[in-house]
């Protein structure tokens, strides 16, 4: 019989519901995003950002389940993010997850925001568990995060390395704003690299002999070549300036995603896994996508753009395999903004 189950994210700047059946099959996705609401402030705001919360996450809720053609007594758990993200946001889902599940008489499942994005890559027509098995190797790569987990099995992880200062989309945020280009940064340094000619380099953090991340040197560098070229505090304008920008967004990019994917790729084969399943917001990056398509030699499983940034379906398919493996929550369920992945 088929387990339907809502999953709902608000661990940042996105409200989302989403209802997937049997952790694979997406019945609705809805997403309510307040990048527009935060692009005045360069960044997000985190007060602003829990009480547009606040205001979305009944009206989202309500539309999945409509989408999905479900009452919430149909369904057979709702799953919530409950960590790591936003303390304020993340309140706001978990709190109407348990009145949801009260309601219904529903299992609450506490899931992961980080595992949430690896389940992503089980919602568009493969299952890495079936198709290639475990281990298989997780990279996360987000606006907070830049982690690498060995998965031995459903709820069975181990940290492999992790960024050591900013997080890779954190980084891409920062250099836009010092190319003084919109938020968020890393589709404005997409569209700025487009069309460069390859004539600025930027160097590579590669930190040897670890699985470690770091990409706060590539963005010192960054301004400080900036500065040289008279584009920052105040943007050089006209063509020449143009020109510059493009150029050193298309090094910028080039630097973090050279070391994602030749330390991924390196560590993947290492470790002798199966597979390599990659997952957050920054792999809606293209060349970051075409990149480990490119030097992959192991099946790659990457999600859609869409299923990439925060959503509810990633954690209707997380909640469905932690709750086969009996992992329910009582409603004393607290968020843990700091949460780790296991």
């Amino acid at each position: 019989m088929a387990v339907r189950i809502l999953g709902i994210e608000t661990s940042c700047d996105e409200t989302s519901a989403g209802v997937v059946e049997d952790g694979c099959h997406i019945l609705s996705n809805v997403v309510a995003s307040q990048v527009e609401l935060h692009a005045r402030y360069g960044g997000i705001v985190p007060e602003v950002a829990s009480r547009q919360h606040v205001l979305q996450v009944v009206p989202v809720i309500r539309r999945a389940l409509e989408e999905a053609c479900l009452s919430p007594n149909q369904l057979d758990a709702v799953a919530v993010v409950h960590g790591p993200g936003l303390a304020g946001s993340l309140l706001v889902g978990v709190n109407a997850a348990k009145a949801l599940a009260l309601a219904a008489g529903r299992p609450l499942v506490a899931v992961n925001h980080l595992e949430a994005h690896i389940y992503a890559s089980w919602l568009y027509g493969h299952q890495p568990d079936v198709e290639v098995g475990f281990p298989l190797l997780c990279l996360v790569v987000s606006g907070g995060h830049t982690d690498m987990f060995l998965m031995e099995g459903h709820g069975r992880y181990r940290l492999l390395g992790r960024t050591r200062d900013d997080a890779a989309g954190e980084a891409f945020d920062k250099a836009a704003r010092v190319l003084g280009l919109g938020y968020p940064g890393g589709p404005s340094i997409q569209r700025t690299a487009l069309g460069a000619r390859g004539t600025e380099r930027l160097p590579r953090a590669w930190l040897e002999g670890t699985r470690d991340f770091s990409f706060s040197g590539l963005k010192t560098a960054l301004l400080r070549r900036a500065q040289s070229l008279g584009l920052y505090p105040q943007p050089c304008e006209g063509e020449g300036g143009e020109d510059m920008v493009r150029e050193l967004a298309a090094a910028f990019q080039e630097s973090v995603v050279e070391v994602l994917v030749t330390k991924t790729l390196g560590a993947a084969l290492d470790l002798g896994v199966r597979g390599v399943v990659l997952g957050g917001g920054v792999m809606a990056n293209d060349r970051l996508r075409e990149l480990f398509r490119e030097r992959a030699t192991l099946p790659l499983f990457v999600a859609p753009p869409a299923l990439c940034t925060d959503n509810g379906a990633m954690v209707a398919a997380s909640g469905y395999y932690r709750l086969s493996l009996g992992r329910r929550s009582d409603l004393a369920l607290d968020v843990v903004p700091d949460a780790r992945v296991g």
